[in-house]
């Protein structure tokens, strides 16, 4: 049996990993189905309570100028003198001259108020409805992408069974077209391809290995796992063996790419230029702080795709904790990353508190209006 090398290896996790129903792609888009499908249901509901309110400021504006008016009306035709003597001897302070410059002064004030606050219901409908129907469109987005995610899986799974059948006869360009919609940088596409098309090289190991382990009973999750494991303890064996002679210098990728893997997480997950700005941003200590803090909190790793800043920041978690704190969910928070990338911790601070002025609860106002 051929040794893998630890680069071939995790590809090979990461190509097996998407031929199966845990493909990351496939757990990504049902979580994002399932996400949208909650704000769905709790937006239909805040529209409903909208509507509600808004009918019940439009009846009150409508009772408040209509009744004004008639009372206006009979107190204009009252007048004290023509009553003085039964008011004063039963002491009943009536004046209707003063009645109606109270109504006079008060209503329209009133009223405004009372236009005012439908405004407001309005304007936050408008808003509900947006982010309604941002969920509904979605919903039905990652319906497409999931037929076509399925599509290319199922081609993906007919290439590595004529490779491993010792069959395959399709072009560089047809495999590295494919593994360009899976989001493969061209480096990883072009080592793919060739592990496809010279299956002998390392195709043929890896794949005796996973059906070693299935038959052990264990789930494809698991067999990967473990192969990610053995590639680790292999590394470290011969890290110890390797004797020092010198000060070893440190590869700044490399030290990227282990931390990466000491939290769990494939660097080939991540795009080569994002690579490219965590190694210019480096700082383990802050990395795995957010690393641990976004898995203790559920919120999913896959927030940091396409938001690397998020990764090396070192306000992140004071960011969600304050959002947190405002009545927001984690699943707004996971659905809208751009508010933690846009603000630093005071920006958001500032964001909130310029919410609160204009008079608006900040739990009530969409993250993606902030």
């Amino acid at each position: 049996m051929k040794t893998l090398t630890p680069e071939v290896n995790a590809l090979l996790d990461k190509l097996y990993n998407l031929r199966g129903e845990d493909s990351v792609i496939l757990v990504e888009m049902e979580k994002q189905k399932r996400a949208s499908e909650e704000t769905r249901e709790r937006t239909t509901e805040q529209k409903k309570d909208l509507q509600k309110k808004i009918s019940e400021f439009e009846k009150l504006h409508e009772e408040l100028d209509e009744q004004g008016e008639k009372l206006k009306e009979v107190l204009s035709g009252i007048h004290r003198e023509d009553y003085k003597t039964v008011l004063d001897r039963l002491r009943i302070d009536f004046n209707p001259t003063a009645l109606v410059e109270k109504l006079e002064h008060s209503l329209p004030k009133t009223i405004n108020s009372v236009i005012e606050d439908t405004k407001k219901a309005e304007d936050e409908l408008v808003k509900v409805e947006e982010e309604m129907n941002n969920a509904i469109t979605t919903i039905e987005e990652v319906g497409i992408r999931k037929d076509a995610a399925l599509g290319n899986q199922e081609k993906l799974n007919e290439y590595f069974e004529l490779a491993l059948s010792g069959r395959i006869n399709i072009t560089r360009d047809s495999i590295t077209s494919l593994l360009e919609q899976f989001s493969f940088t061209e480096e990883e596409q072009r080592e793919a391809a060739k592990i496809l098309m010279f299956p002998e090289d390392a195709l043929f190991t890896y794949d005796e290995k996973i059906k070693s382990k299935e038959k052990s009973g264990k789930s494809i999750g698991e067999v990967l796992q473990e192969a990610k494991t053995a590639s680790l303890e292999k590394e470290e064996i011969m890290e110890e063996k390797e004797e020092i002679v010198e000060e070893k210098v440190i590869d700044p990728k490399e030290e990227v790419i282990e931390t990466l893997k000491e939290q769990g997480i494939d660097y080939l997950d991540f795009k080569a230029d994002e690579i490219d700005e965590l190694i210019a941003n480096f700082e383990k200590e802050t990395i795995v702080k957010n690393i641990k803090f976004i898995k203790n909190k559920e919120i999913g790793i896959d927030i940091f795709h396409s938001n690397i800043k998020l990764i090396y920041d070192g306000e992140l978690e004071e960011k969600i904790t304050m959002l947190e704190q405002t009545g927001k969910t984690l699943t707004d928070i996971y659905l809208n990353p751009n508010v933690l990338v846009k603000y630093n911790r005071q920006g958001l601070e500032n964001a909130i508190g310029s919410i609160k002025a204009n008079g608006l609860a900040p739990q009530d106002v969409p993250l993606m209006a902030y």
